[in-house]
């Protein structure tokens, strides 16, 4: 119910305001990188800095014009040119909704297409980020026609999905980067597990497919059940640590992301920015309670 709640709540104009306010600053700084791109890429290199490589987000989603759509294109674009001109370890994520999906899927993929071309052009890599399960054939079907043509891209699959397992399969067969998360969309039990140990579990099994089968995969997630089942299996089958990577959120659990790095691991810090950051910030805190107690203690 808290989730449903929350994610109702991503789509209200007076909650955002409430979280607008200066008091709730602080708070939202602690998951969003900045508003502008110059001030997300100075925390990516204090994020270097501390041995931890980073993925830049330009917040934004579901865009209802080709203008939109296209200044999203340009706003990566000038991304890449940043992480370029400060030779920072980091790339890109992008979500096809942004790229003008729903406006027109020509539009999107040449979007798109001129992002990777630049990010090839510097030698980086683009993701793809997967949204809810009504845009996942599509995503799939598009990531499928990019790959043919640009190999710097990658894609994301979600645990609570039931097609996901399959997904994987032909994913690992076409040599593709995952990134693998549990999922943090508000989905329906026709289409995902209703149940969070059933997640867990399936997550656990896609993540030993991709250590076995995949590419360099990202094993995305901030539970330290998953972490640990991730260490145990690799060390079991003799997987090196520099054969994948684990991925965190910006701001959450940042001891645990140092400790890994400590440890010989390494990771990869997902840095939103933009003015977009209210539904983003709603989302992690439906995906996570904890991160909802920490905004309660903020604003008290």
């Amino acid at each position: 119910m808290l989730r449903g709640t929350l994610m109702y709540l991503s789509d209200q104009p007076l909650a955002k305001r409430v979280f607008s306010g200066p008091l709730a600053k602080p708070l939202v700084s602690r998951f969003v990188a900045g508003v502008e791109l110059n001030e997300a890429l100075g925390n990516v290199q204090k994020l270097n800095s501390a041995g931890l490589t980073a993925t830049l987000d330009y917040l934004g989603e579901s865009v209802h014009t080709a203008a939109e759509a296209g200044a999203a294109a340009a706003q990566y674009i000038a991304l890449l040119h940043g992480i370029e001109r400060i030779g920072a370890q980091c790339n890109a994520s992008l979500k096809l909704t942004q790229m003008g999906l729903d406006v027109d899927r020509a539009l999107c993929v040449r979007n798109v297409e001129r992002i990777l071309a630049q990010a090839a052009a510097f030698n980086n890599f683009v993701r793809i980020d997967m949204e809810g399960s009504g845009y996942t054939q599509a995503t799939l079907d598009i990531f499928n026609e990019l790959y043919g043509r640009y190999k710097n891209v990658g894609i994301v699959i979600q645990a609570y999905l039931y097609r996901s397992e399959a997904d994987i399969r032909a994913l690992n067969k076409l040599g593709a980067r995952v990134r693998l998360c549990k999922g943090a969309y508000n989905e329906p039990a026709s289409v995902a597990f209703p149940a969070k140990a059933d997640t867990d579990n399936n997550y656990v099994k896609l993540m030993q497919m991709l250590l076995s089968e995949g590419n360099y995969p990202g094993i995305a997630t901030h539970d330290e059940r998953m972490i640990e089942a991730t260490r145990s299996y690799a060390a079991k089958q003799g997987i090196a640590p520099d054969r994948f990577e684990f991925q965190m959120l910006y701001g959450i659990r940042r001891d645990l992301q140092e400790q890994l790095v400590r440890e010989g691991y390494r990771m990869r810090v997902y840095v939103p920015y933009g003015e977009e950051w209210y539904p983003y910030m709603v989302r992690r805190m439906a995906e996570r309670p904890a991160n909802l107690l920490f905004v309660l203690k903020g604003l008290r």
